[in-house]
């Protein structure tokens, strides 16, 4: 193999290795609140705890940093860990313990915020989204467009505008909403990182059994 062609792959090799560039945890632009749609989550994973008959709709996934070119910090040096006492709060608020804990190390660690006041603030994000009537568990059409999803729950939620919210799908189905909020926890328009990713047309909304 000719000098360059090495010289071409060490340094590709490189920058795909390089970590990416991370601010101090705290520092960031807004937040991303995440709801999971919970029966696509059991379609594959059925053994979860999450999937045990509870007939969930909408769980929490995560309160996230973000960046508003694009990406996120994670998995920031922590302030405090999970205590007991973190744990149970936290318990109210995620579907499951392991799904706690993993948000804390990946997303909450680079809030800036100790372990306590990171699930605080995660459930005034929480209280601060109204979820559709038309979205709740065992009351969901079969079928919507992801722009149906995005206008019921502007519908629901006034001051949300026009650009606060992304349908995530898998495939055909749907996968999660995606709120964005500024660090005041006030609605505040998505940037371009965050959008709805659905093909067009009617998208599934499976029902846990």
């Amino acid at each position: 193999m000719k000098y360059w062609m090495v010289l071409w792959l060490v340094i590709a090799t490189s920058a795909m290795a390089a970590p990416r560039e991370q601010r101090p945890a705290g520092d960031f632009d807004f937040y991303v609140l995440s709801l999971s749609w919970s029966p696509t989550f059991c379609l594959t994973h059925p053994d979860n705890e999450q999937c045990s008959g509870k007939g969930y709709g909408f769980v929490l996934h995560g309160l996230w940093p973000q960046y508003a070119r694009g990406g996120w910090p994670a998995s920031c040096d922590p302030q405090s860990r999970l205590s007991a006492e973190d744990m149970a709060k936290g318990a109210l608020m995620f579907p499951t313990k392991a799904l706690l804990k993993h948000e804390w190390a990946k997303h909450g660690t680079c809030s800036g915020l100790d372990a306590s006041r990171y699930l605080d603030a995660t459930d005034a994000a929480l209280a601060t989204v109204q979820i559709p009537q038309q979205l709740q568990p065992f009351n969901v059409p079969g079928y919507l467009e992801a722009r149906e999803i995005e206008a019921l729950f502007r519908q629901s939620n006034p001051a949300m505008g026009d650009h606060s919210v992304a349908v995530i799908c898998k495939g055909k189905v749907l996968s999660e909403v995606r709120v964005c909020l500024s660090k005041e926890l006030r609605f505040a328009g998505c940037p371009r990182s965050v959008k709805t990713q659905c093909r067009g047309g009617d998208i599934r909304i499976p029902v846990q059994r």
